[in-house]
């Protein structure tokens, strides 16, 4: 028998847990903030050179997913290329309880590990938008917008 470390994992989405990834849904005041899991994992399965799905799970609990981006060819042009966060989806029971935290850190991590130094992420302007929870994790405003979403930088220092 395995024994498991205590505290949230990422487990790469598969056939065994897919169920409990599109079972992922945020509080309905969020829905217009980010987009649900389906959506996501076709992204994924149209962009798998650069999209990175993963759910997160404590013990058994699937508490949320994530979809990390490297690489991405930001302007579409060969100029400029990024990493980072691309969706966040913390399940609405599970807010508050440090699991979007692990998945930032988590991101940054495998971006630091693949040689990165910056994560990016985009976030819908408003009150019920998650720019609070980006700017405590030390994320700043670039001053870009992507479409009609700010785009933030956390800058990475030091080994994964």
């Amino acid at each position: 028998m395995t024994q498991r470390t205590p505290g949230p994992r990422l487990e790469e989405i598969t056939r065994a847990n897919i169920d409990a990834a599109l079972s992922v849904r945020v509080r309905p005041d969020q829905e217009h903030s980010v987009s649900p899991v389906d959506r996501s994992l076709a992204e994924a399965y149209v962009h798998p050179d650069v999209a990175w799905p993963r759910l997160i799970v404590d013990g058994d609990r699937p508490v949320g997913f994530l979809m990390a981006f490297f690489d991405i060819d930001w302007h579409l042009d060969g100029s400029l290329f990024r990493s980072g966060l691309w969706r966040l989806n913390i399940a609405a029971g599970e807010q508050g309880r440090g699991y979007g935290r692990f998945a930032v850190q988590s991101v940054a991590a495998e971006i630091r590990r693949r040689g990165g130094s910056a994560c990016h992420v985009t976030w819908h302007p408003g009150p019920t938008g998650p720019e609070g929870f980006y700017l405590g994790l030390g994320f700043r405003r670039t001053g870009e917008t992507s479409g009609d979403q700010t785009v933030g930088v956390l800058e990475l220092s030091g080994p994964a």
